[in-house]
């Protein structure tokens, strides 16, 4: 079924976009609704599948808190660049003119009138008033920035750089005065997650999960549940840790589980089926999750009170664990990637008659 699209509403929307961004690049709707095929959930098909889109890392500031609108990257110009996408008409801007933009480095700022994002090796924060991009730090010769984050309170930056056999994780910081400092490892450093409200950095070494003080101070492996980790993240207010684990036993179940670095806590949250990725909301009481089963490649919900989980749509992605789900802040979608029909695109899925609103 060919989606609708009003022009008047795509032309009313230019000046808006015209303030946000680098470029005068804006692509009118790409989006496709279907239901799905398993459940008949709605699905919006975000992008076109002839060209490569991604959201930014499941763990960064990615959809405003509003919900109108998000950031994402995408190769339909033949380079890779961001863009801001309105949620309303789906309209699309470009917002960078990067040379070599690192994909998983794009990052919105927490004010949600900045971003930042690595052009090779310099990461830069843009106004979305207007067309500035400030360069915030560049590695040294011979290093390729991986990944980039921003605190909560956009007081500092956090970037991830290999080079010369080594990988670093390093503070900048962005705005007033404050602790900065770099770890540095051996073995590969990826994911680094500011803790909210609090100076240190949860990031990932090698198969394991560390925590480290902004300065560089009490770096340590953190004592989680035997077997492998997958995706992780902080809970809102900071206090533990969301990840899944996957037990050495391939016949027993992924689970989610719940870990406090204050106290070394581990527990359980739930069984999934056999997620290997997946999102919380604002206040973690409903999960969104993408199985790995070929029987059963959905998109689930899983209601963490009562621990049952509800079928939102089917994914089918080559590779589940790039599925990446996410609720928009005020709970009421989620957005995940696949490439079932083709590249990978960005899909939604409208499930306020399923999850109660929460603040944003």
């Amino acid at each position: 079924m060919r989606s609708t699209y009003s022009r008047r509403l795509f032309l009313s929307s230019l000046p808006a976009l015209r303030a946000w961004g680098a470029s005068d690049n804006v692509f009118p709707s790409e989006a496709k609704r279907y239901p799905d095929g398993a459940t008949e959930f709605e699905v919006v098909r975000m992008t076109d599948p002839a060209h490569t889109c991604r959201l930014p890392a499941y763990y960064s500031h990615a959809v405003s808190r509003r919900g109108n609108f998000l950031v994402y990257t995408s190769d339909r110009g033949g380079a890779v660049q961001a863009y801001r996408m309105d949620l309303k008409n789906f309209a699309s801007r470009q917002i960078t003119d990067a040379a070599a933009l690192v994909a998983n480095t794009l990052v919105l700022g927490a004010d949600e009138r900045t971003f930042y994002y690595a052009d090779g090796g310099t990461v830069y924060a843009a106004s979305a008033s207007n067309s500035r991009h400030k360069s915030v730090y560049e590695v040294p010769s011979g290093s390729t920035i991986e990944c980039v984050s921003v605190a909560d309170d956009g007081t500092s930056a956090f970037v991830i750089e290999s080079g010369a056999g080594a990988w670093r994780l390093r503070t900048i910081r962005l705005m007033g005065s404050g602790p900065t400092g770099s770890v540095e490892s051996p073995e590969r450093m990826r994911d680094p997650m500011p803790r909210p409200k609090r100076a240190g950095i949860l990031y990932r070494r090698g198969g394991d999960l560390w925590l480290v003080n902004y300065d560089g101070a009490q770096n340590h492996r953190l004592r989680v549940a035997a077997g492998g980790v997958g995706p992780a993240m902080w809970s809102t207010d900071g206090r533990t840790i969301l990840y899944l684990s996957f037990p050495e036993s391939g016949k027993l179940l992924h689970q989610i589980r719940e870990f406090d670095p204050d106290t070394n806590e581990d527990r359980a949250v739930a069984n999934t089926s056999q997620y290997v990725a997946f999102g919380r909301n604002a206040d973690s009481s409903v999960f969104v999750g993408a199985s790995e089963s070929k029987a059963s490649p959905y998109v689930l919900l899983l209601v963490r009170s009562v621990k049952r989980e509800l079928a939102v749509c089917e994914h089918r992605a080559s590779d589940p664990s790039q599925v990446a789900p996410i609720f928009s802040p005020n709970s009421q979608r989620i957005f995940f990637m696949s490439d079932r029909h083709g590249k990978m695109a960005i899909y939604s899925v409208r499930v306020e008659r399923l999850v109660e609103e929460t603040e944003s």
